[in-house]
C-alpha cells in the first residue's frame, strides 16, 4: 500500500527566501543532502515540465544506485513562486523495492517566526523505511533551517 511521510520546521525566513533555496541549485547542493552524503548535479531545469538528475554520495553504504550513492530523476509538477514545488522522483535502481515515482510537495508557509516549511511525500517507495526517511527529511530540514540562517 502507498505509503505518505510528511515532515515540517519552522525557519527564520520569510517564505520568499525560502522558496528561493527551494529552486536555486547552489542552495540545493547545500542544503538537501541529509547529513553523512553530499549532492551533485548532472543536469538541472527548474521549471513547471523541466527536470533536475542529482547524485547523491553517502559516507556509508546506504545507497539505492550504487552502495554508496542515489541517482534521482526529478520532474516538476508545479511551481508556485514563493509558496510551493511539487516534483515527481525517480530513484535508479535494480532493486523493484525503490521502484515507483514518490510525489513531493514542498511548501513555505508565513507563521510568526517566519516560515513553517512542510514536506510532503506520497508514494513512498516500500524500500525506503518510514524511519530512514523520517530521519533524511528532518535532517534537511536541518540543514535548510541553517543554510538561511545565514
Amino acid at each position: 500500500m502507498p505509503r505518505t511521510d510528511r515532515a515540517s520546521r519552522v525557519v527564520a525566513a520569510p517564505p520568499e527566501k525560502v522558496f528561493d533555496a527551494f529552486v536555486s541549485p547552489e542552495a540545493l547542493q547545500q542544503w538537501l543532502p541529509p547529513e553523512g552524503s553530499t549532492g551533485e548535479f548532472e543536469h538541472f531545469d527548474l521549471r513547471a515540465g523541466g527536470s533536475y538528475r542529482l547524485r547523491l554520495r553517502f559516507e556509508s553504504p546506504t545507497g539505492k544506485t550504487t552502495e554508496n550513492s542515489d541517482l534521482v530523476h526529478v520532474r516538476i509538477v508545479e511551481v508556485v513562486p514563493g509558496e510551493r514545488l511539487v516534483q515527481a522522483v525517480d530513484f535508479e535502481s535494480d532493486d523493484p523495492a525503490f521502484a515507483g515515482t514518490m510525489l513531493m510537495t514542498w511548501q513555505a508557509s508565513p507563521v510568526p517566526e517566519g516560515s513553517r516549511v512542510q514536506i510532503v511525500a506520497e508514494q513512498v517507495p516500500d524500500g525506503i523505511s518510514a524511519t530512514d526517511h523520517a530521519a533524511g527529511l528532518a535532517s534537511s530540514l536541518e540543514n535548510l533551517a541553517a543554510y538561511l540562517a545565514g
